[in-house]
């Protein structure tokens, strides 16, 4: 039976408040309290009087009721006379033993401080266990595996919900049907994978892929953290993993899904305090109870991670979990499919294209995708339309990924300038530099994020590998802001470049030291033997010399050199564009790539705005600049 705390002080208050009500009911205990304080003479004086009808004894206090109702009472000495004078008056004489408190209230005084005890253990233990959690834990369930049960009946979840990950489902699809059809695999002697470990990035979809394989073999649900098994108390989390699998077989068949694994499944020996460490005591009852049950029992084990390398070798082994499956980022077909099903649930308008916007958002994980359409339906409706058109997705795309506009920042004409000139270096170079390398597609002088403006490109595909005239591109292009600053504006250099100088270093490091892009050949001289102590590292030591250490800085520093030469050139050619550029910049604010084709033809910018189709050519005399529909993309180059 379960221990109801709530039940209990409710019965206890009840019992007080009976033991306290039968003491105050007591009419002697009435009269006393409503007893007037008097000295000895003025009760001599009433009895004299013949004031008194009746005279209470008890102990050396005398308690006297007047004809009037009157109730006095007084301190009384050893008088051998007054027992006789109150007969001579015909007085009522009574005598009551010492006031003594009744058996219920002896019991509860003498079980009070034990009561006060047991309330201020069973606060503290719900306080450390969650207790006030929707009711679950208890200082009397340390062991019960804390888990959120969903029946049957309740997992809506299908693969047709989950999108962006075929090779995924067609992994889990098995477990599907093994859960449907055991006999399928079994007559065989095929034995289905005990447990399956979803590996994958934030947001890619794990926790919705396992319920979805329950919705689609339509059996229970039970899920829960890995977090849920570390306790303060050694031995609780290996309690509730043997109580977990015990629920789990009563339940069979059912899905186990353990979500951030890594917090408990992490390798052992790395942490202090040995193998006494509760975390460590939790695996190992993980690794004991995956070895003693048989999957034949219909009780599959899914869990999530985003930290594989970080689990005990142990944990993935044949026999526990058995099968990794991969859930990568999806591609430009997956992020389509990602956005039409989580359009389904807003009214989107006729001139939404999923798949356009799919391709302005490389890098976007499911949940990155979802808060995109989330935020383009709060956008449309901020501005009461019936419908989420394109330009809300755009707009919603650029607040996600660049944060929203601060065009509150108060920024002096000669900041704006040294931004606009900082933001069209990098666009000319982007624009005229030879060889691969992302499209433009906007440029912007509006403060977003921490950055003064930014440049975006826009990849034409998904990439996976990088090769090495991309890459010395992708430098070049950092450094067209720093340069534009000191061809136009006097030698100025500010701090605005610190990011492009920290993006192109990095850059070039990987390239020598782990990509072998230079003279020094195919090594990796990045490695290093580290120390750590409480998740910092403390000490290291590197594998190259110092002699070598001097090569790979000069190497860096000759691709750096190059990237820097060849921006600079491309600059000084094409310097009518950068000023024409930064100065249209200043006046519109934001530009795309099709507005800076025109203004580089002389057509005159066609500044679109958002909602109402009117447009506004350059050189008109003219309202403020309105921001042109919002695009983005992974590259951003911040000021």
């Amino acid at each position: 039976m379960n221990f109801n705390p709530r039940a209990f002080w409710i019965v206890a208050a009840i019992f007080m408040t009976v033991i306290v009500f039968s003491n105050l009911l007591n009419p002697d205990l009435l009269t006393q309290a409503n007893a007037k304080e008097v000295s000895y003479s003025a009760m001599l004086a009433q009895v004299d009087d013949g004031n008194v009808v009746k005279m209470q004894f008890e102990s050396n206090q005398l308690t006297a009721t007047l004809k009037n109702g009157e109730a006095l009472r007084a301190l009384a000495p050893n008088d051998p006379n007054l027992i006789s004078d109150l007969r001579g008056k015909g007085v009522d004489i009574r005598v009551k033993e010492p006031e003594t408190a009744s058996p219920l209230m002896q019991i509860l005084i003498g079980w009070a401080p034990f009561l006060l005890f047991i309330g201020v253990w069973v606060y503290f233990m719900r306080q450390m266990q969650g207790g006030g959690q929707g009711g679950k834990g208890g200082p009397f369930s340390f062991g019960k595996a804390r888990v959120n049960v969903q029946s049957e009946n309740r997992v809506k979840v299908t693969f047709d919900d989950v999108a962006g990950v075929d090779e995924a489902k067609v992994e889990l699809v098995e477990i599907v049907d093994y859960l449907k059809d055991p006999g399928k695999y079994q007559k065989l002697g095929g034995r289905i994978p005990k447990g399956v470990l979803l590996v994958g990035s934030p947001g890619t979809g794990k926790t919705l892929l396992a319920k979805a394989v329950a919705g689609e073999a339509g059996v229970p649900f039970f899920s829960l953290s890995g977090s849920d098994f570390v306790e303060m108390f050694v031995g609780v989390g290996a309690a509730r993993v043997r109580d977990l699998f015990e629920t789990g077989k009563k339940n069979a068949p059912c899905i186990i899904f353990i979500d951030e694994i890594d917090a408990v499944g992490r390798h052992r020996g790395a942490g202090l305090g040995g193998g006494n460490d509760e975390r460590e005591q939790t695996l190992n009852a993980m690794l004991v109870e995956m070895d003693g049950f048989d999957a034949s029992e219909g009780v599959i084990i899914i869990a999530a991670t985003n930290r594989p390398d970080v689990l005990d070798p142990a944990l993935m082994r044949p026999g526990r979990f058995d099968r990794q499956v991969v859930v990568p980022l999806p591609d430009i077909k997956g992020r389509t499919q990602i956005l039409n099903v989580h359009m389904q649930k807003v009214p989107v308008a006729p001139d939404v294209d999923a798949e356009v916007l799919a391709r302005g958002t490389p890098g976007f994980s499911g949940a990155d995708l979802a808060n995109l359409v989330n935020e383009a339906a709060l956008l449309a409706a901020r501005g009461n339309k019936r419908l989420v058109g394109m330009a809300d997705f755009e707009a919603a795309k650029d607040k996600v990924m660049m944060g929203a506009e601060r065009r509150s920042a108060v920024m002096t004409a000669e900041q704006k300038k040294t931004t606009a000139y900082h933001e069209a270096g990098h666009a000319i170079a982007t624009l005229y530099l030879d060889g691969p390398k992302d499209p433009l597609h906007k440029v912007t002088i509006i403060p977003r994020g921490r950055a003064l403006g930014v440049t975006m490109s826009l990849p034409a595909e998904d990439r996976v590998t990088y090769d090495k005239d991309y890459l010395n591109n992708q430098i070049a292009m950092l450094f067209g802001g720093r340069l534009a600053e000191e061809l136009c504006l006097g030698g100025q250099k500010t701090s605005g470049a610190s990011n492009d100088i920290e993006r192109a270093t990095d850059i070039a490091r990987r390239m020598v030291t782990q990509w072998g892009m230079s003279d020094l050949g195919p090594i990796n001289y990045g490695e290093k033997d580290s120390a750590v102590f409480l998740g910092r590292d403390i000490g290291h030591k590197s594998h190259i010399s110092e002699a070598m250490q001097a090569k790979v800085d000069a190497e860096m520093r000759r691709i750096i050199d190059d990237g820097y030469a060849r921006c600079k050139k491309v600059l000084q050619k094409h310097m009518k564009e950068l000023v024409a550029l930064s100065e249209a910049l200043l006046e519109y604010e934001t530009l795309d790539t099709a507005q800076i084709t025109d203004l580089f033809a002389g057509k005159g910018v066609k500044l679109k705005k958002v909602g109402k189709g009117a447009v506004k050519v350059a050189g008109d005399a003219a309202e403020p600049a309105k921001k042109s529909p919002k695009a983005k993309a992974p590259r951003k180059r911040k000021s």
